[in-house]
């Protein structure tokens, strides 16, 4: 959930890290500081806050050509100065950065450690004390460094800085995404590839325990008993430029009308010169030997695969149970004999779901990952991959990636179906081209979505999102979506289920939102209104066209009723930007959230 950037070269360290540091906001942080080396010492600047604080505190005068930079994200002590990165040992030797949690950070103080004094009340700060009480034994940094690594337990991504050693940064990870960037003259360290795109596209991936020595000439990877690996260096696909808002005045708006571009790019990716789907011939026959999917997913990535289960099963006819993935890594439920497991995941680092791909990994299960980051952990460890195409996501509230995801499982579920044999009047290309039509649509009707949201969520402490079938699901998204940035307390549930509880909490004016987009359906929920509404809760239907009623909301334009989720999802997405903008909410770096969720 952190961010970490390291750079030894040529030019001045300072800006590169602040620079790179402001490209992983986006993760999440509470706290930020960067560590520089020159010939005077080590320069620590922290701050509990934003990097344009750090920018200010950072002393100008002090040049250096190495550092290490950070942006925490609380786990271990709360966020102040005190406990934001960089950390030092006692003797102000070596500073550390560090992402992840350290398991055993209580068993290393108390059996390395009892003689120190500590500073903070973080895990880090026990690495680097513990680094230091190693080199008073070996006098050699890389063999403290690798002893160190192997007593850590948990999760980590390190990069450390030896004041008598102006030459290596020293870096090791486990659990934890961290690359190593390449240049001529310079070499870098990051957790994101987009906090260093503008120094180089060029990546040498770091598995986990491994050590990596940096210097400005050399990058040389090693095992943690001092084998060196050979490995050769790939590029990042990320497009620098789409990183930038423009004139938006935020990412998540400049997202949610990116969608319809991203469905038509999805489109041309997945279709061969003659219009057919484009798939990989190893993923074919991978989805048609499996006797039952398991999607592992988490948060909004969750909902998506609740869609894909949908198209899975109708088309394809293969069982799928979609699982929670930080809940299935430690209650593994009794699984058939030829599973296909799917992780989605926006940035394809998820830590949760990480875990579970190692189990099944070591169970001999073969997995497929979607995921929108080309080079991510899940993608490189899964057998297979399939890439969702929809550029950088930069809004912490995650919405065209969901998008890209619900399409790019239609796309599976069709093409399966296909290679199965079965019949279907149904071709995912044309009607992804007719949602991202209705998406268009959609996006333009911004002041009519941003009148709503003043009227149902101006002032309330709560709101119910209800739904049947497919539409239960994108209940709970726009339910998350809400909450997530406008900080309303949001639910979204199946309409028959308001009846079982939910419905002792309705009160006079409490904001409803149903969503009917299908016709088996529509009356059902339609009833669920009316119960509400006779408790006094102020209703909101939104409707699919041909379903409408006269008293309904919204309407959104027809698509074909299994993608409606695509279409449905757009004004809720729009109804929670807005509701969070006039409740003067922070839309992009929404408080207590990260993008890539990379601990447990």
């Amino acid at each position: 959930m952190c961010g970490i950037v390291g750079y030894i070269g040529q030019n001045d360290t300072k800006e590169i890290l602040l620079t790179g540091l402001e490209k992983l906001e986006y993760r999440g942080y509470d706290s930020a500081g960067i560590a520089t080396l020159n010939d005077n010492g080590v320069h620590v600047t922290k701050v509990k806050g934003r990097i344009a604080t750090l920018r200010e505190d950072v002393d100008a005068t002090v040049d250096s050509t190495m550092g290490i930079g950070h942006t925490r994200w609380a786990t271990h002590g709360v966020p102040s100065v005190m406990n934001a990165h960089p950390h030092q040992s006692a003797s102000e030797r070596f500073t550390i950065v560090h992402n992840g949690v350290i398991e055993n950070y209580i068993d290393i103080k108390n059996e390395y450690l009892t003689d120190v004094s500590f500073v903070s009340e973080t895990d880090t700060e026990v690495i680097v004390q513990l680094i230091e009480k190693l080199h008073e034994k070996h006098q050699d940094t890389k063999k403290a460094f690798s002893e160190a690594m192997s007593l850590l337990k948990g999760s980590y991504a390190i990069g450390l800085i030896d004041a008598e050693d102006n030459e290596t940064l020293y870096v090791s990870k486990n659990k934890s995404p961290l690359l190593v960037g390449l240049g001529e003259g310079f070499n870098l360290v990051a957790s994101d590839a987009m906090a260093t795109l503008k120094e180089t596209d060029q990546y040498l991936e770091i598995f986990d325990k491994e050590i990596v020595l940096v210097s400005r000439n050399y990058v040389e990877v090693q095992t943690l008993d001092g084998q060196v690996v050979e490995r050769k260096p790939f590029t990042a696909e990320i497009d620098a430029s789409d990183t930038e808002k423009g004139t938006y005045p935020h990412f998540m708006l400049k997202e949610i009308d990116e969608q319809p571009i991203v469905m038509r790019k999805i489109i041309q990716e997945y279709q061969d010169d003659n219009g057919q789907l484009k798939l990989d011939q190893d993923i074919r026959t991978a989805m048609k030997d499996a006797d039952r999917i398991y999607i592992i997913a988490a948060g909004t990535s969750y909902h998506a695969g609740l869609v894909g289960k949908e198209f899975i099963e109708k088309l394809a006819n293969i069982p799928v149970e979609v699982h929670v993935a930080s809940e299935f890594s430690y209650n593994m439920p009794l699984l058939s004999e030829k599973p296909l497991f799917v992780f989605i995941s926006q940035s394809g680092e998820t830590a949760d779901s990480r875990a579970v791909l190692v189990k099944i990994k070591e169970l001999g299960h073969p997995a497929l990952t979607l995921t929108n980051v080309p080079g991510s952990t899940l993608s490189r460890e899964a057998n297979y991959t399939m890439h969702l195409h929809a550029g950088p996501e930069i809004a912490v509230a995650s919405t065209k990636a969901y998008t890209a995801q619900i399409a790019v499982l239609a796309i599976l579920a069709v093409d399966t179906a296909r290679v199965k044999g079965l019949e279907l009047e149904f071709d995912p290309l044309q009607e992804l081209a007719i949602v991202a039509n209705a998406m268009e649509v959609l996006t333009d009707q911004k002041e009519e979505l941003e009148q709503l949201a003043r009227d149902y969520f101006g002032t309330t402490r709560n709101a119910f999102f209800i739904g049947r079938s497919t539409d239960y699901h994108v209940a709970q998204e726009a339910a998350l979506k809400l909450k997530e940035i406008s900080y309303i307390q949001a639910e979204g549930f199946a309409g028959g289920e308001l009846k079982h509880g939910t419905i002792a909490l309705i009160e006079e004016g409490t904001p409803v939102i149903a969503l009917t987009t299908q016709e088996n359906v529509n009356y059902s929920i339609r009833g669920n209104v009316q119960e509400v509404v006779a408790r006094g809760a102020n209703a909101m239907v939104v409707s699919m066209k041909g379903l409408e009623q006269d008293e309904d909301a919204f309407v959104i334009p027809h698509v074909h009723e299994l993608l409606t989720p695509l279409a449905s999802v757009i004004p809720m997405q729009l109804l929670a930007y807005y509701a969070a903008l006039h409740r003067d909410c922070d839309v992009d770096k929404p408080r207590n959230l990260a993008k890539s969720v990379t601990v447990e």
